[in-house]
């Protein structure tokens, strides 16, 4: 029996960085509508919500075809609430709208709107191969620990943030490093509901390209976005 997949776009309308990111318009189109038309595209999700506390946010994302299924409550709002409380309540609405169990949910994020409909596919379909409690996207990250990063001690020197006691001359030598990016996140559902943080679980990874792996959360990161997707449209 196909498990019942459930696809969630969570858009807080409080943000503080970049005030009204989630619907800024990008390239011609609100920036929460890229996950929508992209998760929208998942043929394994049988159902897209959108959760929100945000009317104006409800509204632009209807335009867009995802569900509203409730407004947000408060208390999973606030500038200070984790994502994970979000996830766990949008589970339990919909399982008590629908009188059964979600089986997988899938976070969609609206930052990363360059992700590509593989990218979300592939996160479920690792997912589904089991021995796994949540898969998150990654892109090997341009800073490394063990060869580029420091830390400062009390004295104001420099010293590697992971030293090695070997010679690490070149970055190829030093271990291979990765940036979570939230391009998307696939996960059982009995795990968020139970779980206290993210990683806490079996946790596996898909590999994403940095040229789909951008997080916008400052506005120099929207304007790179709108460069690489008018770049996209000209090809």
């Amino acid at each position: 029996m196909k498990p019942y997949i459930l696809g969630v776009i969570f858009a807080r309308g409080g943000s503080k960085g970049l005030p009204g990111k989630n619907i800024k318009e990008l390239a011609g189109k609100p920036l929460i509508a890229y996950a929508i038309e992209t998760a929208k595209k998942v043929s394994l999700i049988d159902r897209l919500i959108v959760s929100t506390d945000s009317e104006e946010i409800a509204d632009v994302a209807r335009k867009y075809g995802a569900e509203i299924p409730f407004i947000r409550p408060a208390e999973f709002a606030r500038d200070d609430s984790p994502e994970l409380f979000a996830w766990k309540h949008s589970i339990g609405a919909v399982e008590k709208e629908l009188g059964h169990k979600v089986d997988i949910s899938v976070s969609v994020p609206v930052t990363s709107p360059l992700r590509s409909e593989r990218d979300v596919t592939s996160c479920i379909e690792l997912l589904l191969q089991g021995d796994t409690d949540i898969v998150v996207t990654a892109k090997v990250a341009e800073r490394n620990p063990y060869f580029n990063m420091i830390t400062l001690d009390e004295k104001g020197y420099a010293k590697l943030a992971i030293p090695t006691g070997k010679d690490i001359s070149r970055r190829q030598q030093a271990p291979v490093v990765y940036d979570m990016t939230t391009v998307a996140y696939a996960a059982v559902a009995s795990y968020i509901l139970k779980a206290s943080s993210l990683l806490e679980g079996r946790v596996k990874v898909v590999e994403i390209p940095s040229e789909r792996a951008i997080d916008i959360d400052t506005m120099l990161d929207f304007e790179i976005a709108e460069c690489l997707i008018n770049k996209r449209g000209r090809k």
